[in-house]
């Protein structure tokens, strides 16, 4: 009796087997037919006599062919037999290209139309440093278009009369500085013969000889040289008068100018491109009047020690540091050279020593002191992109690239950290309010 209830029991065993390891053969099956992989013909259902380990769930059925894990990167068995490294690799490379190209291209389209995006930008920037005033007048209840106006046309005063003022006192010093230099040249020419180099006067003609020659050979070149230069004349006042136009319009117009922008993008990116944008603008603004603040100091600093040293042309060199000052941290240094070989000619090499260590002098605390304090919390750059951004700046567009690519970078410093914050909107994608100050 005992026998009987033991076979009984082996037959129910073996049949629980049986439907065990043909639930794992149905699983198996599916799981090959998910990856494309046809299952191996001897991949059959395990007996109930089978040893131990085919009865484990994780039992592999031996002569079974395995097919090739395949990542989630991976779209074929071919793909998962390349290295994920190479992978990976592959992937960044042709994606580089790709945005490479389309930088190159937009470089070319700039270099093309350079005449209409230089101004704009120049444009831009005086909005930045205009726009404050312009909300001034307008907190005084005064129109919109009378305020822009207004601001504009009292800049355009400034300038004018500042050059002004720079011309007249340069046509007052011209003769006495033209004096001074041929006395100076003299006494280099005493020094070459006096001085280590020991040159004779028939060595000294030579040389002054074999430079009047070349400028006469080259007079060619000059003359074409002044054609283009009356051609780039005509380009200036071109785009002086865009850049009237454009500042304007950014003046009165640009809050309706950035809504209709933002409009043309898709509604669920509309509320991101617009805290961007208006981010952007705010860190725009705060370089403009940090780097006006900073090249006034540094012309204050230098003129004070021209004017003491009774140096000629003090406030024009002065007003040439203020300008030179707006191409962060070599330009005040580059400006303040020229009131260094003034002062040589003028008042001889020892004033000359003592005006080059005041414009290091300056440089340093506009390094050290006004950049950090100024500067850097208005526009968080590290100084090494800074001076990568003036490089290019100058390859690509020369002076205007200089004055440019600065504040470039840092407004899209500030656009591509605010893209790529995670933030919720306060309103939603398809109503983003656009507030009425100038963006």
């Amino acid at each position: 009796m005992r026998e009987v209830r033991l076979s009984r029991f082996e037959r129910v065993r073996g049949r629980l087997r049986r439907a065990y390891e043909a639930g794992r053969e149905s699983v198996r099956r599916g799981r090959a037919g998910a990856a494309g992989v046809d299952p191996p013909e001897g991949a059959g259902v395990a007996t109930p006599s089978s040893p131990g380990p085919a009865a484990s769930p994780s039992a592999t059925v031996v002569g079974a062919e395995q097919p090739a894990a395949l990542h989630n990167s991976t779209a074929s068995r071919d793909d998962a037999d390349v290295p994920h490294a190479l992978r990976i690799g592959a992937a960044w490379s042709w994606r580089l290209i790709v945005i490479g190209v389309v930088a190159w291209a937009l470089l070319k389209i700039v270099a093309t139309i350079s005449i209409v995006v230089i101004p704009l930008a120049v444009a831009l920037l005086l909005s930045a440093l205009l726009a404050p005033a312009v909300g001034w007048l307008l907190r005084a209840r005064f129109p919109r278009s009378l305020a822009t106006a207004v601001v504009l046309v009292g800049g355009l005063a400034a300038v004018i009369g500042t050059l002004t003022l720079v011309v007249n006192e340069f046509i007052q010093g011209v003769p006495e500085l033209s004096k001074k230099s041929s006395e100076g040249v003299r006494q280099i020419q005493d020094w070459l013969k006096t001085g280590p180099l020991h040159l004779s006067d028939s060595q000294l003609n030579r040389y002054i000889d074999e430079a009047q020659a070349w400028i006469n050979n080259n007079t060619e070149r000059f003359t074409s040289g002044a054609v283009s230069t009356a051609a780039t004349l005509a380009e200036v006042l071109t785009g002086t008068v865009l850049v009237l136009f454009a500042t304007f319009f950014f003046l009165r117009d640009g809050s309706r100018i950035w809504r209709f922008l933002v409009r043309l993008l898709p509604v669920a990116a509309r509320w991101k491109v617009d805290d961007a944008g208006r981010a952007s603008w705010e860190t725009l603004v705060a370089y403009v009047r940090a780097t006006v603040l900073v090249a006034f100091i540094d012309a204050v600093g230098i003129g004070i020690f021209l004017v003491v040293f009774d140096i000629p042309f003090a406030f024009p060199l002065a007003a040439l540091v203020f300008l030179g000052a707006f191409i962060p941290i070599v330009g005040a240094t580059l400006s303040g050279g020229v009131a260094v070989l003034v002062a040589l000619v003028d008042s001889g090499p020892v004033t000359a020593l003592i005006i080059l260590g005041v414009v290091i002098g300056v440089q340093q605390v506009e390094g050290h002191v006004l950049q950090p304090l100024i500067m850097g919390r208005a526009v968080a750059l590290h100084p090494l992109g800074v001076i990568i951004g003036l490089a290019a700046g100058v390859v690509l567009a020369g002076i205007t690239g200089a004055l440019v690519s600065v504040p470039l970078i840092a407004v899209l410093n500030t656009a591509v950290r605010r893209l790529a914050a995670r933030t919720v909107p306060d309103t939603p994608p398809d109503a983003v309010v656009v507030a009425s100050r100038t963006p």
